[in-house]
């Protein structure tokens, strides 16, 4: 006979783990079960920088930044594009979400022990018009302890709800299932995998040793997206971006897998903006990996030069730090998937930063002495070093003309030309000299340096690429990098999954990347950056509150 209880809640990262506290935070019994172990609690949030979206919060304030609602609402929209008849929610809970992060957002999460570095990132920071894509003012905040501070509170919370009783955690337990009577979705089934205590990240045993069934009053889906499944990120690659890399590496474990959305597709459940993606284009495989091809992310400052494969100079606004998506709509038009950086050990050092939390043990250790070290060390910091060092996609010259046989030789082919390089670069660097300039590029790093947050952490003072002084060479080979999915399971603001025919599916419910982060695709087209934590925490708070009133 099956297990009962009033809501089970499939996936325990964090959507999951915000939903199941609000459930029994609310006096319910909640049941939330997982493929993988109890090591790898918190899912794809651990593994994050921790950035959120805020808007008009009293760290951008101190700063000088001015923002609201009204500037950040314009900038999503902008950013957005939503064109799309089924685009009638999503941008429901994209006015809902902004006016989360311009209000109780941070206080919710300062309550349960959060905290924020005080200096704001500026990312996306788009360069088309005022109403085009990109953050106009830096919102970028960063968890202090990264992804495992964004955690940390909901399974705290978590924990102490299971010493009550009312959680139970069961992992290791794969849906293979959805259970539907009368219409209504009331209960999950699947099998029992074999034990593993593979480190958190790796490939984990799918070895069956049982089956189970659960019942309930309802079910929130909280799986995640498809990033970990190639072959379905090659079937769902959108035409306007050209056709899917040949080659691709992974910014999220294997387990990542997409199972949980087709089989609650099966059930009836609405999947829409299947199409809408998020890969980031400065990807660089990890010469330490911890799942199959595991890629990092570098978060640049506006200073590198941008090359296509050819040794082409990619266009304005397509800068560091500028459009994620144009630049890998215009990479992928050159027919080839990868791209370059050339820079200087001064920019390397003041502007590289690498995304995840293993990255900024920092930051992710909350030590303010090693975070000063950013900007004191005559080095980049020791993970950036470590990759220049290491990794297979990194190269260390003094020379241009040895620089450039190098890419050559990296590459495979000789399609990188020393003149044509050279010529853009000598270009770009008579224009340094002065405060104002045509260069579209140099005009965005006096821009950064005019944010205080830019000039003390995040940009290099200016300097010609090829001034001994600034050396050595540095070049950076940047592949795809595979992550989010932008479209999801259609839900109302509650977290409420629509069926094919329009009519809400009784008892079931998606949050977190199943839901497009909210709605089935809040973000459009198109992310700001900082918001899909926050489209997990959003999601899954509405779901739980939202369920938990609705089992009685």
């Amino acid at each position: 006979m099956a297990e009962e209880t009033d809501v089970i809640v499939v996936g325990a990262g964090l959507s999951g783990l915000v939903a199941a506290t609000e459930i029994a935070d609310a006096g319910k019994r909640v049941i939330v079960v997982d493929q993988e172990g109890e090591q790898s609690l918190g899912g794809q949030a651990f593994w994050s920088f921790g950035g959120l979206f805020l808007v008009d919060s009293p760290e951008q304030r101190r700063l000088g930044i001015k923002d609201s609602f009204e500037l950040a609402m314009q900038d999503w929209l902008g950013t957005a594009g939503f064109d799309r008849d089924e685009d009638f929610w999503p941008r429901q809970w994209a006015e809902a979400y902004v006016a989360f992060a311009a209000g109780e957002k941070r206080g919710w999460l300062r309550a349960m022990g959060h905290r924020i570095f005080p200096v704001v990132g500026w990312a996306e920071r788009g360069g088309y018009d005022a109403m085009g894509h990109g953050n106009s003012v830096p919102r970028f905040h960063v968890t202090w302890g990264t992804g495992p501070g964004i955690v940390e509170p909901f399974e705290r919370r978590a924990r102490e709800a299971m010493k009550s009783g009312r959680l139970i955690f069961k992992f290791r337990h794969r849906v293979d299932a959805l259970s539907v009577t009368n219409g209504a979705v009331d209960g999950v089934s699947g099998a029992v995998l074999a034990p593993d205590d593979v480190e958190r990240g790796k490939s984990s045993s799918r070895n069956l040793v049982g089956e189970f069934a659960l019942k309930a009053q309802a079910v929130i889906v909280a799986s995640g997206g498809i990033g970990g499944n190639h072959e379905l990120v090659r079937q769902n690659w959108p035409k306007r971006l050209g056709d899917p890399p040949k080659f691709m590496i992974s910014g999220v474990p294997e387990h990542v897998d997409g199972r949980m959305i087709g089989i609650t597709e099966k059930t009836g459940a609405r999947l829409i903006n299947r199409d809408r993606m998020w890969h980031y284009v400065e990807g660089i495989q990890n010469w330490s990996p911890i799942w199959p091809r595991h890629g990092i992310r570098i978060l640049p400052g506006p200073s590198s030069m941008w090359f296509d494969a050819t040794g082409t100079r990619l266009p304005a606004p397509l800068f560091p730090g500028s459009d994620t998506l144009g630049q890998l709509k215009y990479i992928m038009s050159t027919g080839y998937d990868y791209s370059w950086f050339i820079l200087t050990q001064s920019i390397i050092k003041k502007e590289f930063a690498l995304s995840g939390s293993e990255q900024n043990p920092d930051l992710t250790g909350k030590s303010w002495r090693m975070t000063l070290r950013r900007a004191t060390n005559k080095g980049a910091p020791a993970p950036v070093e470590a990759f220049k060092s290491h990794g297979v996609d990194f190269i260390v010259r003094d020379k241009l003309d040895e620089l450039v046989a190098t890419m050559n030789k990296l590459a495979g082919s000789d399609l990188l030309k020393l003149e044509h390089i050279k010529m853009q670069i000598e270009a770009r660097d008579r224009e340094i000299a002065n405060p104002y300039v045509k260069d579209a590029q140099v005009m965005n790093i006096h821009n950064a340096r005019r944010y205080i947050g830019d000039k003390l952490i995040r940009t290099a003072s200016p300097h010609r690429i090829l001034d001994p002084a600034h050396g050595p060479l540095i070049a950076v080979k940047l592949n795809i990098l595979i992550r989010k999915t932008l479209g999801g399971f259609e839900t109302d603001l509650d977290s409420r999954v629509f069926g094919e025919e329009g009519r809400v599916i009784p008892g079931l419910y998606a949050v977190g990347e199943a839901a497009g982060f909210g709605g089935g695709g809040v973000h459009g087209y198109r992310s700001l950056e900082g918001t899909f934590l926050g489209g997990c925490l959003f999601s899954g708070r509405n779901a739980g509150r939202s369920a938990a009133k609705a089992v009685g």
